[in-house]
């Protein structure tokens, strides 16, 4: 039997062409419309994922979905800590309507490894209601502030520095002992000095064999012996400010891995980043998250969560997330030039993604004073049939070499270097080369060139230039809500699945909050 309020709302279709709707709209909603709207969709969408985390037996638990419904509607109304929720509980009659006058007080905790899944049976749910269709892929990103300390900087570079000067303190301790015990052989064995310094920074647990066998070395010499005094004090000095020390390098140097540069004590999956928002004014890095964000009509409709501050390198890992979670990729991607690279476009061509992603001179090249430079090497005349350019003095830059090039992600490039035959006596060699003394130089990308061309087709295109309009009002329209008018710049929690969580549960909160406004609009 249907309980009294649970009144039916019905989502208007969404108009493909329709501009944006204004933010100013979401205050006037009357907050039972939205609420309603929170409970019906849920209801409707199927929790499937998450109902599979509860096994059932021992003591009573409160209902997933209800629990859901809570999170999702406190994140939409700025009630973000599990404090504020279990108060509102207590205090606001939506919030009491929704969880069934219940009043539990521990949330998110079974969010983590389900999250996209249940993200995912929202999309399905508004591409069922006609409100998105998944051909169009608007992607951006945004930094988004991390719950950590904002001075526990950890450096890649500054551990390693350390580690080095750890090398050869411990290096000197052993210098140390054998000059005071003639104990080399019996010690260490077949490795010399560095080998064994090496060995205990790399390896830290062979510090405490190596006590272990200077001490029972020293057993078979008598107490008062001057070089047992210095061997003991090395020794102690190797456990309390060595082993420590190793340990830790150790420990951040496999916290940042591979891929990255820093990270935060305080959050050690966070990475350091430029933010916008600076609140000492002076370009200071912050402990961040990259959030890549993916919409179609102002719907969020795909999210990855980053720890690299690139743009560039997250476009091919966030659409494998994509066409895993739909089957399939989506037919076009708009994206800004901050994704516009060789790996990138090569990766959508394979994908057969049809591609209006700006590279990073896109627009400077469209400038009059550009495309009327004649010593810019875009603008040189090339001799196909010679294969070779020819300068604005008619000079020709010959073939030298080609330069191999690798990515931050590990992708190879191939970059060919053109030479002048001769810049001696040109007029004009102020203007074309900054070099007084070596001839002119270009280096040509080929393949990037001719990505490049296809992108630029399709960019000024009239579809290309109607979907450019629309990339301004799409993703900055989720980010301008979340981030200004919801007011969320830093992450609560902890850890890579953690912000993942959180994420998610903004981004349902803006789809079904946004479904509400389209309704009452």
């Amino acid at each position: 039997m249907k309980k009294k309020g649970h009144q039916k709302v019905v989502f208007k279709p969404y108009d493909m062409n329709q501009l944006s709707l204004p933010m100013s709209l979401e205050s006037m909603i009357p907050p039972q419309h939205k609420v309603r709207a929170v409970n019906q969709v849920i209801d409707e969408i199927g929790i499937d994922p998450l109902l599979a985390k509860y096994k059932g037996g021992g003591a009573g638990s409160y209902h997933p979905k209800m629990m859901l419904k809570v999170l999702v509607y406190g994140y939409g109304r700025k009630v973000w800590s599990s404090r504020q929720l279990a108060r509102a509980l207590r205090e606001n009659i939506h919030f009491m309507w929704l969880a069934g006058g219940n009043t539990p007080n521990r949330f998110r905790s079974d969010m983590k490894t389900i999250i996209d899944e249940v993200f995912q049976l929202l999309v399905e749910y508004m591409a069922a209601e006609g409100l998105i269709n998944l051909e169009e892929y608007y992607l951006d990103g945004t930094k988004i502030e991390a719950n950590a300390n904002r001075y526990s900087f950890v450096w890649k570079k500054s551990v390693d520095k350390n580690q080095k000067k750890l090398r050869e303190k411990v290096k000197g301790l052993l210098e140390e002992i054998d000059r005071a015990n003639e104990l080399e052989d019996e010690l260490y064995g077949d490795q010399d000095l560095p080998e064994m310094g090496e060995n205990v920074v790399n390896n830290p647990e062979a510090v405490a064999d190596l006590v272990g066998r200077i001490n029972e070395a020293l057993s078979k010499k008598g107490k008062n012996d001057k070089s047992v005094k210095i061997t003991r004090k090395a020794a102690r000095t190797l456990v309390k400010d060595c082993l420590p020390r190793a340990m830790k390098y150790k420990v951040q140097l496999a916290a940042i891995g591979n891929e990255r540069n820093s990270m935060s004590k305080t959050d050690p999956e966070a990475t350091f980043m430029r933010m916008k928002e600076d609140h000492m004014k002076n370009g200071q890095l912050k402990p961040a998250y990259n959030v890549q964000t993916g919409t179609q009509n102002q719907f969020v409709v795909g999210f990855s969560i980053h720890q690299k501050a690139t743009d560039t390198s997250c476009l091919k890992v966030h659409l494998e997330g994509i066409k895993k979670a739909w089957g399939s990729v989506p037919q076009k991607i708009i994206a800004d030039a901050g994704y516009g690279s060789e790996e990138n476009y090569e990766y959508l061509k394979e994908q057969e993604i049809q591609n209006f992603v700006k590279y990073n001179k896109f627009h400077y090249e469209q400038k009059r004073h550009v495309k009327t430079n004649p010593f810019l090497r875009e603008n040189m005349v090339y001799d196909a049939e010679n294969d070779q350019y020819i300068c604005y003095e008619h000079k020709k830059l010959k073939y030298i070499k080609t330069v191999k090039r690798k990515s931050t992600t590990g992708y190879e490039s191939h970059v060919r270097v053109d030479e002048c035959e001769d810049c001696t006596g040109c007029t004009n060699r102020e203007s074309c080369t900054k070099s007084k003394y070596w001839n002119r130089r270009i280096e040509v990308n080929v393949r990037l060139e001719e990505l490049k061309q296809e992108a630029r087709e399709n960019l000024t295109s009239e579809l290309g230039l109607a979907l450019r309009k629309r990339r301004c009002i799409e993703p900055e329209y989720v980010f301008g809500r979340i981030k200004w008018c919801w007011g969320f710049k830093r992450f609560l929690l902890r850890g890579l699945e953690k912000v993942k969580i959180e994420w998610g549960l903004l981004c349902m909160a803006h789809n079904i909050s946004k479904m509400a406004t389209i309704q009452w609009a």
